[in-house]
């Protein structure tokens, strides 16, 4: 009597599980259109930030593998979304599009050699990537215009429809982080998402159970590479301008930071990161300056204290409910 009841409560308690981050981001993002253009710009970063995010979670926290070059698509995305729409007249979205199939092609060609390599070996190559494109985006003055930067690149729009306001781009943004999270979820429950798991448990168990893991692994990397160049591009036609210092290392540091912070390998923890990293600076502005020591400071507490991320909480929550779910 008293199981068939747990039972009967476990749909709707995933159920409510479910719906409650889809409800957070509604709450943010309705703060950010009640908000000056100033907050919408933050969380505006932050989304990107998750996009980008949600995909390099998808080659690191479901297959098991390091990237230190994901800013090298981010780069392809910006600059080409940056130079088709300026100099060639395209459409926003569909340059947004066209840059997404170049940074996917590209990651195949390169990631075809180097996922090869493992460990160390492969962050090392992933991260001499990163260093490659942000050293073309300075020298190859003649396309990326270096240091100087592309300046006057259009909002999002497709055929004479422009979202010519920030909340509105806000808003575009948000849709698409959340339809980049719910693709990745499906992909990670389907058999595709089942053999990723299997190569970051142990490559020699998922290669006896009959795995192509250099298949796996490279189409996990392309998949990565088109949500890397799919948040550049959104930051170049959001910002309306774009320079090499935005696809640098930095871009590398605070994505590793809130992808560890949100929960690496979790399906809502890129995004939780994201707009935690990006908004905890401007809250803690007032502090001057201890505000580095306390953003530091929170930073660490955080990651002591929940090593799997916020995220990961909830996983420790479910863990303890058990117990006296099965005593009553």
């Amino acid at each position: 009597m008293t199981s068939h009841a747990i039972t009967s409560t476990e749909p709707t308690s995933v159920g409510w599980r479910s719906a409650l981050p889809i409800a957070a981001v509604a709450v943010v993002a309705a703060y950010g259109l009640m908000s000056s253009d100033y907050v919408v710009t933050v969380l505006g970063f932050a989304f990107i930030y998750a996009i980008f995010c949600t995909g390099l979670n998808f080659f690191m926290g479901y297959t098991g593998q390091a990237s230190f070059g994901q800013s090298a698509f981010a780069a392809i995305g910006g600059y080409g979304s940056a130079i088709l729409c300026t100099d060639y007249g395209w459409e926003p979205l569909l340059a947004l599009i066209a840059t997404m199939a170049i940074s996917g092609v590209v990651a195949a060609v390169v990631g075809y050699p180097t996922l090869r390599l493992r460990g160390h070996y492969l962050a090392m190559a992933t991260f001499a990537l990163g260093l490659i494109a942000y050293e073309i985006t300075i020298e190859w003055t003649s396309l990326t215009q270096g240091y100087m930067g592309y300046a006057g690149i259009p909002p999002l729009g497709l055929g004479g429809f422009e979202l010519a306001t920030l909340k509105q781009q806000f808003i575009a943004i948000v849709v698409m982080a959340l339809i980049g999270v719910g693709v990745a979820s499906r992909l990670r429950q389907s058999r595709f998402g089942r053999a990723l798991a299997s190569i970051a448990g142990s490559e020699l168990a998922a290669r006896a159970l009959g795995v192509d893991i250099a298949r796996y692994k490279l189409v996990a990397f392309v998949i990565a590479a088109l949500y890397a160049s799919a948040a550049g591009s959104l930051f170049a036609h959001f910002v309306g301008f774009i320079s090499p210092e935005i696809y640098g290392t930095s871009m590398v540091i605070q994505s590793f930071a809130m992808l560890y912070l949100g929960g690496i390998g979790t399906t809502w923890g890129p995004m939780l990161g994201a707009v935690i990293v990006s908004v905890l600076p401007e809250a803690l502005r007032g502090l001057k300056e201890m505000q580095d020591i306390a953003y530091t400071a929170i930073l660490i507490f955080i990651l002591i204290f929940a090593p799997r991320g916020l995220a990961g909480l909830t996983v420790l929550f479910r863990r303890a409910r058990r117990p006296a779910l099965g005593k009553a």
